[in-house]
C-alpha cells in the first residue's frame, strides 16, 4: 500500500514541479518571488514537522497519513484557481502542511509494521516507488501543459485523492496499522534517540543528502550545464534523469545488503561514492564527463537511502512511538536542502562552481565520518535451533512421536487401538 501511494503522490509531484515557477512567473512577478514560491513549501515543512510527530503520536500513523493527503490535495488544486500571487504562497504554504504529515507518517508506519531484517528492503522498496513516480511525472504534466497552465495542479490533486482512498480502502479496517488501543507504547523522545551514534550519524548524512540531492542537484545542477559546459536545458535535464537512473538501480541492492551485511557499511559506502560523483561533477569538463559523475552521485544517493532510513527506524524500535524522532530527522534533512541552495549560490557568485561542488563534497564526507564511529544497529538473527532451547521441557532433542503400528490403510498406517 505505501509503496503504491508514493508512486501515485510522485506523479503528481513531478506533474507540477516543472511548471510551478512558469506558473507563479505568469503573475508577473520577479525570479525572487518566484523562487519563494518553492522555499514557501520547504520552509513550512520544516517549521510544521515537530507538530507532524505529535499528531502521529496521537492520532495514529494511518490517519495522519490520509488527512495529509487531502490536505495537499486541497491546496494544489486550489492553486490552480489562484487569483493573486499572494493566494499561490498561501495555497502551497498549506500543501507544505499536509506534505509534512504523510511523509512522517508513512516512514512511521513503515518502521511499525515491517520486521526489524526486512527494514533496509522495504525502505528500498518504498523510496523506489516514490523514484519512479518523480521519473514518470514531468513526462505526464509536459502532455497535460498543452490544455492549460493551472491543468498540472487539478491532476495533482486528483492523483492525491485517489491515493488517499486507496489507502484508506486498504487500512480502514486493518487491525494491524490501527493503534493497539490495550496497549500503551511510550513516545521516544529526541534526546533518547541522540544518545545513539548512529542516530547522530543519520542526521548528519540527512543534512548532507539534503543539501546536495534535493537542493543542490534541482537549483546548481541546470545552471552549471549551461553555462559552465556550455549545454542547452535539454542536457540539463538529461543529467537530472541520468543521476535519477542511478539512484533507481541500486535502490533495491542496497536494501537488501544492509539487512545482511549491515547498515553501517552501506552508508559509508553510499556517502564515499555521492562524494565522489560530486568532486567530478564540479570538475568535469565535458558534459560526458558529468553525465558519468551525475550517474555515479545517483548510485552514491541510492546506497545511501535505505540504510539511513532502516537506521532511524532500527533506534525507534517496534514497540515505541517515534513521531518526534522522524519528525526531526525530516527536519533536517529539509534544513539541509534550504541551506544548500543558498549557501552554493553564494560560492558560485563569490569564487566558483567548482567550489560549490567541492564544499558540498566535503559535507558528505563529514557525514561519512559520523558513520565511521557509529554502532551497526542491523538486529541479529533470531537462533533457528528452537529445540535446544526448549529441550529441558520437552525432554531430549531427539525425542520424537513413537512410530504407529499396524497395517496401512488408504495409505496411511492404521492407528494401534489405545
Amino acid at each position: 500500500m505505501l509503496v503504491v501511494a508514493s508512486f501515485i503522490i510522485a506523479i503528481g509531484f513531478g506533474i507540477v514541479a516543472p511548471v510551478l515557477p512558469m506558473y507563479a512567473a505568469s503573475f508577473d512577478v520577479g525570479t525572487t518571488a518566484v523562487s519563494a514560491v518553492v522555499s514557501a513549501f520547504a520552509l513550512v515543512r520544516l517549521l510544521f514537522a515537530p507538530v507532524g510527530g505529535r499528531l502521529v503520536s496521537r492520532f495514529g500513523e494511518t490517519q495522519t497519513y490520509i488527512w495529509g493527503i487531502v490536505i495537499v490535495a486541497l491546496a494544489t488544486g486550489a492553486c490552480g484557481f489562484a487569483t493573486h500571487f499572494w493566494q499561490l504562497i498561501v495555497f502551497r504554504s498549506i500543501a507544505g502542511v499536509g506534505s509534512t504529515m504523510f511523509t512522517v507518517a508513512a516512514v512511521g508506519l513503515l518502521i511499525r509494521l515491517t520486521p526489524a531484517p526486512l527494514r533496509g528492503r522495504a525502505s528500498g522498496l518504498w523510496a523506489t516507488g516514490f523514484l519512479l513516480g518523480n521519473i514518470a511525472g514531468p513526462i505526464v504534466g509536459a502532455g497535460l501543459v498543452g490544455f492549460s497552465i493551472q491543468t498540472p495542479f487539478v491532476a495533482y490533486a486528483v492523483a492525491l485523492f485517489i491515493a488517499a482512498l486507496f489507502v484508506w480502502l486498504f487500512l480502514r479496517r486493518s487491525t494491524l496499522a490501527a493503534i493497539d488501543q490495550n496497549r500503551s507504547q511510550p513516545t521516544m523522545a529526541v534526546r533518547e534517540a541522540f544518545a545513539y551514534a548512529s542516530y547522530r550519524a543519520s542526521l548528519a548524512s540527512g543534512f548532507a543528502n539534503g543539501w546536495a540531492v534535493f537542493g543542490l542537484r534541482i537549483s546548481l545542477v541546470p545552471l552549471f550545464v549551461v553555462e559552465a559546459l556550455h549545454g542547452s536545458p535539454a542536457v540539463a535535464g538529461v543529467s537530472l534523469s541520468v543521476f535519477a537512473a542511478g539512484n533507481a538501480a541500486v535502490l533495491m541492492l542496497s536494501g537488501r545488503l544492509s539487512d545482511s551485511i549491515g547498515r553501517k557499511p552501506m552508508a559509508i559506502a553510499g556517502l564515499a561514492v555521492s562524494a565522489v560523483g560530486t568532486f567530478g561533477m564540479g570538475f568535469s569538463g565535458t558534459v560526458t564527463l558529468f553525465m558519468v559523475a551525475s550517474l555515479v552521485a545517483g548510485i552514491g544517493a541510492g546506497l545511501l537511502n535505505p540504510p539511513q532510513n532502516a537506521v532511524v527506524a532500527d533506534v525507534i524500535g517496534s514497540n515505541a512511538k517515534g513521531g518526534p524522532v522522524l519528525a526531526a530527522f525530516q527536519m533536517v534533512t529539509d534544513f539541509g536542502a534550504i541551506v544548500g541552495p543558498l549557501l552554493a549560490g553564494v560560492l558560485v557568485d563569490r569564487f566558483s562552481y567548482q567550489a560549490a561542488f567541492t564544499v558540498t563534497g566535503v559535507i558528505m564526507l563529514i557525514g561519512l565520518a559520523f558513520w565511521l564511529v557509529a554502532e551497526e544497529t542491523l538486529p541479529k538473527a533470531d537462533d533457528p535451533h528452537v529445540g535446544v532451547a526448549v529441550a529441558g521441557e520437552c525432554g531430549v532433542v531427539g525425542e520424537g512421536p513413537e512410530l504407529p503400528t499396524g497395517e496401512r490403510v488408504g495409505g496411511r498406517p492404521s492407528q494401534p487401538d489405545a
